[in-house]
């Protein structure tokens, strides 16, 4: 740089050496008559004042420069073709050409400079344009380039891509902090390199994501192998600031014959390594079609319930339970239904675990939960003691807030406490059986009532029924379908002697004909629910059932 600072300097010099010596020449004959000593040297002096002027506009207007030299090369050819040119004059122009051949040198070492200098810069701009600053090797432009090169150009072969993550990096970075992860990432990268062909790309593509491209390759197997290889080199241990340690990598990869884009590949590992993740983590896996096609379907249905809960989607239906003695509705299961735009009415079975599993039961039950106790209102108006039972998933069950929530539903909508029954499966129930008990005793102190769905089929349910606060039990459907088969009910019989020595009221599903209904009279169960009875309906079909009900008894004619 400082060689180049001074070679810049003498080639301004030379510059407005050049200059000057081109306005003397022009002067020169008025400076060289035979006159006084005076007269001479007022041209010069002028010659001079005038290019230290045109100097100092010249880096504005550098066309100026030009303007004396080339008059006084004009001029020095007319005299010296009349045979007017000084001596002196023949000096100077030899003088100036000689700094022209210096300024020509100088500035060839400037230019040589420069352009080393430009070269130097061009190439480091083109490094880090391609290249990650943290790990050395490429980055994500980089590796776009090269695969949508790859995949562009025709080939018999077929292309890999890799990509790999480290499992639990974000737990390590909070730990040790981000220079050790940092290292750590220098560390990763550094294998990664190490353990694919020359021909390949290693890049890093965000954060602790890495992605390698493996051109030419003659079938999966060789890709999985690379993908294999470079996790086990992954796993070694390895000492980062002093801190040996372990971590652990997975691995998606996805094969291409060419002809497209790269996108859709990427997408394809970013796939099979979610699936190496679920499976686990510290494995590859393979892109696979049919489980990408599920884990569409299942994004889809994601969004499909996100999007039915924001549009007012989802219905309560309500499945009538009745006394035995008479078949009379004395109150109702709530049951939420998914009214589909373009499926149609979609079951429950079909769509809660996915919503349990998004977390979003509490808020649909809560929405059951207040939607089922107004309407459970409105009915005890004209059917006074009509009851309304309410399902609680296990994701309700441990929401600190429940017992609030409940209590607010109730003060919002004015349903007397009594009239309302919650009920939870005994699964549920029992998997913390004192928490469980904890909150449902609460629950009981609002005046509400417990049901246990499903009984007599959860483990471990006869020892701990005692623990639980429960004031009914709904007898599971499979029992009851086993009682015409069986020759004898000696199951469905148990759950009702279990629940008269509780002293629960008992409640059988799943009734869906006349033999079951009478073999539940005959063992003295009071009251069941199925389809025998009635099938889940919306609020209005409800209405219409009990007002022939209520049209039915005023039909009855009083005993004389």
């Amino acid at each position: 740089m400082a060689r180049k600072a001074l070679l810049d300097r003498m080639r301004r010099a030379v510059d407005d050496g050049v200059v000057l010596a081109s306005l003397v020449l022009l002067v020169w004959p008025a400076a060289n008559a035979d006159v006084t000593l005076t007269s001479r040297l007022v041209p010069l002096a002028a010659a001079l004042c005038l290019g230290v002027a045109m100097l100092l506009v010249a880096p504005e207007r550098p066309v100026l420069r030009f303007a004396p030299i080339a008059a006084a090369l004009v001029v020095s050819g007319i005299r010296q073709a009349q045979g007017e040119l000084a001596p002196g004059a023949v000096w100077l122009l030899l003088g100036m050409a000689v700094a022209v051949l210096a300024r020509r040198w100088f500035g060839a070492g400037t230019d040589k400079a420069m352009l080393h200098e430009m070269t130097t810069q061009r190439a480091l701009l083109v490094r880090q344009a391609y290249r990650d600053p943290l790990t050395g090797v490429g980055n994500r432009k980089m590796f776009l380039e090269r695969a949508e090169h790859e995949l562009a150009a025709a080939s018999r072969t077929m292309t890999a891509v890799i990509v790999v993550d480290l499992d639990g990096f974000r737990e390590l970075n909070e730990t040790f902090g981000h220079e050790v992860g940092d290292e750590l990432l220098r560390a990763a990268a550094d294998r990664l390199a190490a353990n694919v062909r020359a021909n390949d790309v290693v890049a890093r593509l965000d954060g602790d994501e890495f992605v390698v491209l493996l051109p030419g390759l003659e079938d999966e197997q060789a890709a999985v192998a690379v993908a294999e290889r470079v996790l086990t080199e992954l796993h070694r241990p390895l000492e980062v600031a002093g801190l040996k340690m372990t971590v652990r990598a997975s691995a998606g990869v996805a094969m291409t014959a060419g002809g497209g884009g790269i996108d859709h590949v990427l997408r394809e590992a970013d796939q099979a390594l979610h699936r190496a993740k679920l499976d686990g983590g510290g494995s590859a896996r393979r892109f696979d079609p049919e489980l990408f096609a599920l884990e569409e379907q299942r994004r889809k249905a994601e969004g499909d319930i996100i999007r039915a809960l924001d549009m007012g989607e989802f219905e309560v239906h309500y499945q009538p339970i009745v006394d035995l003695d008479g078949e009379q509705t004395v109150g109702v299961e709530a049951l939420i239904r998914w009214q589909h735009p373009e499926k149609g009415l979609v079951p429950p079975g079909l769509f809660l675990e996915l919503a349990e599993q998004l977390g979003l039961l509490p808020r649909l039950g809560g929405w059951v939960l207040e939607e089922a106790c107004r309407q459970a209102v409105n009915w005890q108006r004209q059917f006074p003691g009509f009851e309304m039972n309410v399902n609680l998933s296990a994701s309700q069950l441990s929401n600190p807030n429940l017992v609030a929530e409940v209590r607010g539903v109730l003060e919002r909508t004015g349903l007397d406490p009594e009239h309302l029954v919650l009920e939870l499966t005994e699964s549920v129930a029992l998997v913390d059986l004192e928490e469980s008990a904890r909150i449902l005793s609460e629950l009981k102190d609002l005046g509400v009532r417990i049901a246990l769905d499903d009984f007599g089929t959860g483990f471990s349910s006869l020892s701990h029924l005692s623990a639980l606060p429960v004031d009914v039990v709904k007898i599971d459907r499979s029992f009851v379908q086993a009682m015409p088969e069986s020759g004898g009910a000696s199951v469905a019989e148990a759950v009702l002697h279990i629940a008269r020595t509780f002293n629960l009221a008992p409640v059988a599903e799943g009734v869906e004909d006349a033999a079951q209904a009478e073999w539940l009279r005959d063992l003295a169960c009071s009251r069941a629910q199925g389809y025998h009875f009635a099938r889940p309906m919306p609020a209005l079909g409800v209405t219409e059932l009990l007002d022939k009900q209520n049209d039915a008894e005023k039909d009855i004619p009083l005993a004389s």
